[in-house]
This record gives C-alpha cells, structure tokens and sequence, in this order.
C-alpha cells in the first residue's frame, strides 16, 4: 500500500486528522528510509540508532525470509499459511518463540553448501544482514580503526574481507586450509607462481609446512594441527625486558624447509612481555620466498598507535595474505565470531568457499546490532577512551609495583597489556628472609601462582601470572618450555593485566585498589607462614637437644 492510499483511508475510515496522518508517515518513511541508506552505501552510520530503529530494521528484514510464518508466529499456534508453504527437511522452523524473539526470526543461517557467503533464495533478509555486516565492519575498520590505503592498489588491509561464525582459532584453521586449496587450485589451471626448487621439497601438494614465530596461547597452534599441517615454532628472543620476533630464526626455518612452506603465522596483539611480531619484516621477507603471511591480529584493532600503523605498513613494504581479528575482543560482542580481512579479493573468495555447509548466522547478527548501536562515532569514542586510559593505567601498574618492591617491565612496543614482575613473591628462594639453607625453614610454600589466585577470589579477572618456573607444557607432543612467557628461560615471575577497549576508569582505579591490597595480604601471610616455620623449626631443635642431652 502506497503513502497516499494510506493516508485517505485513515482518514476516511478512522477520521484521523490529515495533519496528524501526515506526521505518522513522514515518521514511517524516515523509518524505512534508514535501510534504504544502509543498503545503498554500505557504511556504517556515522551516528548510533536507537533500539527502536534497529528493531525495526530487523523485523523488515525478517519478514524477507520465507520462514516468517513460522518464526514470528511460533511453531505451536494454529497455523494458517498466509503465502509459503514449506514442505523441505529444513525450513527456518523454531520451536520457541524465546529463540525466535531472540534472532528476531532469522532462522535460515547464512551461506549456502558451496560458499559460506553466498545468498539463500528463501533467506533474502538473512543475506542482507550478513552483507551489510561485511561491509560495515569493513568501513569501521578504515574510517574507525584506521587501517588504510588506496582501495585500487591491492595494499589496503581491509579492501576484501569476510565475517565468520568462527572464533579465531578456527578461523585461522579456514584460512589456511583454503590458502593451501588455493595454491592447489591455481597450480592445476596453470596460474601459480611455481617453485623455485629445493632439496626440502617438491610440488604444492608438499606444502604442508606453517611456521609460527612463537605465543603462548594453544588457539592458533592448534588451528594450523587441525587444518592437517606440520606446525614449526619458531622461537624469539629476549631484548631486555621484551619477548620479541627472532627474524633470523625464520630465515633459517625458511631455507630449512624450502618449498614445503606454505605459510609464515604471526601475531600483532600478546600479552607483555611479547610484543608485536615485525610484520613489516616477515612481510618482505614471505614476498622474496613466495610464502603466504597470515597475521593474527586478534585484539589488534584497538591499538591505532601501534598495531594497526604496524599492519598498513606491512601490507605496503611486503606480502600479507590475510589477517584474523576478533570480533568479541575487537567490537564488545558475544565470543563466536572472527572477521578475516585481505588486500586480495581471491583470498577472501577462497576462505569462503572452503566453508563446508551453512553456518548460523548469530555472531553476524550481535555485530550487525551492535554496529549500528554504536555508530562509527562510539566506535571511535570507545578507541578515544581506552587511549586516554593507556598512560594512566601505565603509571599505575609502575607505581603499584614500585611501592611493593617490583617494577614495571619496558615493553613500549605493546600498549594493550602491560607486566609487572613478581620477583618478591618467588617462595623457593627466601624472598625477603634470605637463602634457604636446605631444611626448609626459610622457604615459603606460597608461591606467584597463588598471587594469581588470591586475584580472582577477589573478584579481578583477567590478569595472567606467569611463573619463572613455571616448567615444560607438552602441546600435541610439542614442548613449550617456560610456557607463559613465549620464550624457554624469561628472567622473572610476572604478571599482566590489559587495558583494553570497553574498560572504564572506575573499574581500572578499583582495580589498582585491589592490586595493591593483595600484595600486602599475600606478603603479609607469607610472612605469617614463615614465621610458624621458623617458632616450630626452634621447638624441633629444642626437642632433640633435650634428647642428646638425655642420652
């Protein structure tokens, strides 16, 4: 029904007032307009929507599908088919109207069984959604993040990309799997680059090689296991207080597995005191071996300063294949989805016909909501806030530490998560109580470990205590010594703690307030401990003297 028949039949039927009809649908217009904007310019608004605009969004789009009628009026009423009539194994049927009202209808997925991203005829609304998402992340990314660079030249980072139902482990499984069915499938019509030859291998099937400079986090090392490749770690090194990317050591792995190398993994966001990977080097040199380069950028997209200025410069100088952010870590959204981003159309092609089957489409929906919530200036109010914390939280952490006997570990190249050491707090050395002298008596049970501990029992979550002996961690066979630290001998016991986007000042100030009264209550107890030890350790002694003496 067109405006101007609505209009006369309100006011013929229901004499309502022309005037007040005119208001009402200039109102729904400016309603269904905002999609029609959406959908022509593909960006994410530049102001937040209300709820109420984004319900309404929703719902039209809903009604695209031809699941309506079972989703909206909930399987169990008395169904009287309107226009569809389904009669498939699977057709969007929802049993509860919570989980109904909860996708807003959207019951069909996204994606096809050949391409996660390609359209469904009986889900347009639900092709939509997912579209528009892509392409407003995509944008929040350039004019939000700041990751740039000329659209045409193949060299912006977030030219190409795709948003997963998949966190970052197994996104990083998918990109590799359709990076290896890509060289396959380029080397069968004859467009691959070839091999250069090698005594380490042969043709693109012997590609089973992934070398990734080392973190300690079992995701990204189980992603490239899973994906049915041969994992390299290679190790870094320690300058001064920083856990950094060893390049030579990749060279050296490089030349060792010569064409069997398929990928170069590294990781822009870590916890101190790791810090960004040289991507900008890694890239340049992945260019010269004709090796694929994935990032991990999991929590990168925060850092502007840093990481992102780190990630356009690699994508200029040297080869970036694909980079994997986060987007719970990244856009403040439920844990379950990934955006996987390239300079390369074919790339993101191949990750998304690598899918096998449809997917759900729930993590594109809490980040189509939560996009449009926020709108491209809360994005960048959200980037503004944390970056206005960063300094504070610094100084914070130094102060804390300084005043219980420890100090802030330098890593200015990493500036989401921080570290301080917990030296002091090691039990098998004395502490403050000097040397054990072999009986025990000066050698505390309470170690860093348990710090981290007394942390969370009061209610701070988040911090990562890493200890100097903190041992060997076997991983699928793989011995990651020191494990924590990214690297086999750190000198200290830490601790970290992140400044990440959505924390507030209020909770960073109580944090630093509980931060520091838990050293003095772990000191204090240790001291306690010590002290039982040493008054029963005298008692001890008094008992056998009087035993020699009675003899």
């Amino acid at each position: 029904m067109d405006t101007h028949k609505l209009q006369e039949l309100l006011t013929s039927s229901l004499s309502i007032p022309t005037n007040h009809i005119t208001l009402g649908i200039t109102n729904l217009l400016h309603q269904s307009k905002l999609l029609s904007i959406l959908i022509q310019h593909k960006k994410i608004p530049n102001e937040p929507l209300s709820d109420l605009q984004i319900q309404s969004i929703l719902l039209t789009l809903s009604t695209l599908d031809t699941n309506r009628e079972y989703t909206l009026n909930n399987i169990h009423s008395t169904y009287n088919a309107e226009r569809w009539v389904g009669v498939g194994e699977r057709e969007g049927r929802i049993y509860s109207s919570l989980v109904s009202s909860r996708n807003y209808g959207l019951g069909h997925g996204m994606g096809r069984s050949g391409d996660i991203m390609e359209p469904q005829p009986k889900a347009v609304g639900s092709s939509i959604m997912v579209q528009l998402t892509k392409y407003m992340v995509l944008d929040c990314m350039r004019r939000g993040s700041g990751l740039k660079g000329d659209l045409d030249d193949g060299k912006c980072p977030a030219r190409h990309g795709i948003v997963l139902p998949l966190c970052t482990g197994m996104s990083m499984n998918l990109v590799l799997s359709s990076l290896k069915r890509k060289l396959s499938s380029e080397n069968v019509s004859g467009c691959g680059d070839g091999d250069s030859g090698g005594d380490s291998g042969g043709g693109i099937n012997d590609r089973n090689v992934v070398l990734w400079s080392r973190i300690d986090q079992k995701t990204c090392y189980k992603a490239v296991l899973s994906a049915g490749f041969v994992c390299v770690v290679v190790p870094t090194k320690v300058d001064g207080d920083m856990v950094v990317t060893d390049m030579e050591a990749i060279r050296y792995n490089l030349q060792k597995y010569k064409n069997r190398v398929l990928a170069v993994i590294s990781t822009t966001s870590c916890f101190a005191p790791r810090v960004p990977d040289d991507i900008d080097k890694i890239g340049k040199l992945c260019q010269i071996e004709n090796v694929a380069h994935v990032i991990n950028n999991a929590y990168g997209l925060q850092c502007q300063n840093v990481i992102v200025k780190l990630i356009n410069r690699a994508c200029v100088v040297g080869r970036v294949d694909a980079i994997v952010c986060s987007t719970d870590k990244n856009f403040l959204v439920p844990v379950g989805g990934a955006i996987v981003i390239s300079p390369r159309e074919a790339v993101i092609r191949a990750v998304s016909q690598v899918y096998a089957g449809r997917a759900s489409s729930a993590p594109i929906l809490d980040l189509f909501i939560t996009l449009l919530s926020m709108g491209l200036s809360g994005y960048k109010k959200l980037l503004q806030d944390r970056q206005e914390l960063v300094k504070e939280f610094e100084t914070r952490m130094q102060q804390v530490a300084n005043s219980h006997g420890e100090r802030l570990l330098y890593c200015p190249k990493n500036t989401i998560s921080f570290g301080i050491t917990l030296d002091r707090l090691n039990g098998g050395n004395g502490g403050d109580y000097g040397n054990d002298d072999g009986d025990g008596v000066t050698k505390s049970t309470m170690t860093p470990s348990l710090f981290g501990s007394m942390l969370f029992t009061r209610c701070v979550s988040g911090t990562r205590v890493i200890s100097k002996d903190g041992g060997t961690k076997i991983i699928e066979g793989q011995e990651f010594r020191g494990f924590g630290s990214s690297t086999n001998n750190y000198s200290h016991s830490y601790l970290t703690a992140a400044c990440a986007i959505g924390l507030t000042k209020d909770e960073m100030n109580e944090f630093f307030t509980r931060l520091d009264k838990c050293f003095k209550d772990f000191l204090a107890r240790r001291e306690k401990e010590l002290k039982k030890k040493k008054k029963k350790h005298v008692v001890v002694m008094k008992e056998e003297g009087q035993e020699q003496a009675n003899k």
